[in-house]
């Protein structure tokens, strides 16, 4: 890897960050609406804006706050309202991308204590990289793997080759008018890992998303501590196949039992 491959962090920045995932903070600034700053795009309790705190060098952190209500969350949300936060970031991530300025556009988000966020309050983070690929170790060989669902309008599988492991779960769409069935499989699959995966232990997970060629893909992977064979190696682990049909027949049943969309009921 080149050093210009590099995202650098500042510290001197990160140190005053809130922090509230492990500790409950005195003011959380994404409940503290009236004294939000830089304001990029707002809609209903939905708001995006400029990240206060800029932790990485050469790049323009932007977050988006999904809900007024601290404790929300996706796997909360009703149908509706999670239609509308997807609708909201993808448009928001799609704007960003269009500007044509920076050399990747990365949205993602973090949940819970192993994710890697420091607040608890719902939210996306949208980050332009001025000089960085943030695609460029991503293979489409990380998007395919056993199947939960496929139809002409979206494939859900679980990852053959995970780029960390051990689970990841993919939801790829052709078209962005497909955005409200790839929201409602979210939902359902973030219920499951909240409350189902690993008999209700796992308490964190990322979402991360990608553009590949016009399709769009969700990426779901839900956190635990980090292998050492990925830490110290660049190893991903993944489960035997066995336990990962096992998980793609739960998802499926969860999806067919709760999921309310159109891809489904037809």
């Amino acid at each position: 890897m080149d050093e210009k491959d590099l995202l650098i962090f500042q510290l001197d920045v990160a140190k005053d960050k809130p922090r509230d995932i492990k500790k409950k903070a005195a003011v959380c600034p994404f409940c503290d609406t009236d004294n939000l700053t830089n304001i990029i795009k707002q809609k209903d309790d939905m708001i995006w804006l400029e990240n206060k705190f800029r932790t990485l060098k050469d790049t323009y952190q932007t977050v988006l706050i999904e809900s007024s209500k601290h404790d929300d969350d996706i796997s909360k949300y009703s149908v509706q309202k999670n239609s509308e936060v997807f609708q909201f970031i993808f448009n928001c991530w799609n704007s960003l991308l269009q500007t044509k300025k920076y050399k990747s556009v990365l949205m993602y988000k973090n949940f819970g204590p192993m994710s890697g966020g420091s607040l608890r309050h719902p939210h996306f983070q949208i980050v332009g990289l001025n000089n960085v690929d943030g695609y460029q170790y991503i293979s489409k060989h990380n998007f395919t793997g056993y199947e939960i669902w496929k139809s002409e309008n979206i494939d859900f599988n679980i990852s053959k080759e995970p780029i960390m492991g051990f689970v990841e779960f993919n939801i790829r769409i052709k078209d962005a008018k497909y955005l409200n069935d790839l929201a409602e499989f979210a939902r359902v699959t973030v219920r499951y890992l909240l409350n189902d995966f690993h008999n209700g232990s796992c308490d964190s997970y990322n979402i991360f998303f990608y553009d590949e060629g016009g399709d769009i893909i969700c990426k779901i992977v839900p956190r635990f501590v980090a292998s050492p064979y990925f830490v110290g190696y660049k190893l991903p682990q993944r489960d035997n196949k066995d336990t990962l049909e096992k998980f793609a027949a739960d998802v499926l049943n969860k999806l067919k039992n709760e999921a309310d969309c159109d891809e489904v009921k037809n």
